[in-house]
């Protein structure tokens, strides 16, 4: 399917450690926080190891979907996860990464590279859907810089 495979990458300073950043993103009971429209739980496992799985809920009302993950790659070392989508409607893989910034604070990448479902349908979708999908990410990397710059130094805020 990866003649259906779109992507978006996109970064944001954050004022904060990397490492303090790192437990931030990483913190996945608390992204509805930050993430627009979403709530996301740590199924199996403990949520920083490959294997784990996450649910992921997006939507408001009665209007959404959920989006299973499981985490594909863990290095936390270097500050970097990837998600791999299992769920009917995304599939894909999703990465966060964090990379110290000259001067001091971090850089937050996020990265999807998902798999349109519907075909034809589904690529002609994107192509209206990206902009908004892109504004909605933006967004969230805003409130994720402020979230990273408020979260405890020393990770106690850990879900």
């Amino acid at each position: 399917m990866s003649g259906d495979r779109r992507e978006l990458e996109l970064a944001t300073e954050v004022s904060a450690p990397p490492e303090r950043t790192w437990l931030a993103v990483t913190d996945w009971a608390r992204q509805g926080e930050w993430m627009l429209g979403t709530q996301v739980a740590v199924t199996s496992g403990d949520g920083r190891s490959v294997g784990s799985t996450l649910s992921a809920r997006t939507g408001y009302g009665p209007f959404g979907f959920v989006d299973t993950m499981v985490i594909s790659e863990w290095d936390a070392a270097r500050r970097r996860c990837v998600v791999t989508h299992t769920g009917r409607l995304v599939r894909g893989e999703g990465e966060f990464a964090v990379t110290p910034k000259a001067g001091g604070g971090s850089v937050v990448h996020w990265a999807e590279r998902l798999e349109l479902p519907f075909g034809p349908l589904g690529r002609a979708g994107w192509s209206a859907l990206r902009p908004v999908f892109a504004t909605g990410v933006r967004w969230s990397l805003s409130r994720l810089a402020r979230f990273c710059e408020s979260y405890p130094a020393d990770g106690e805020g850990e879900g």
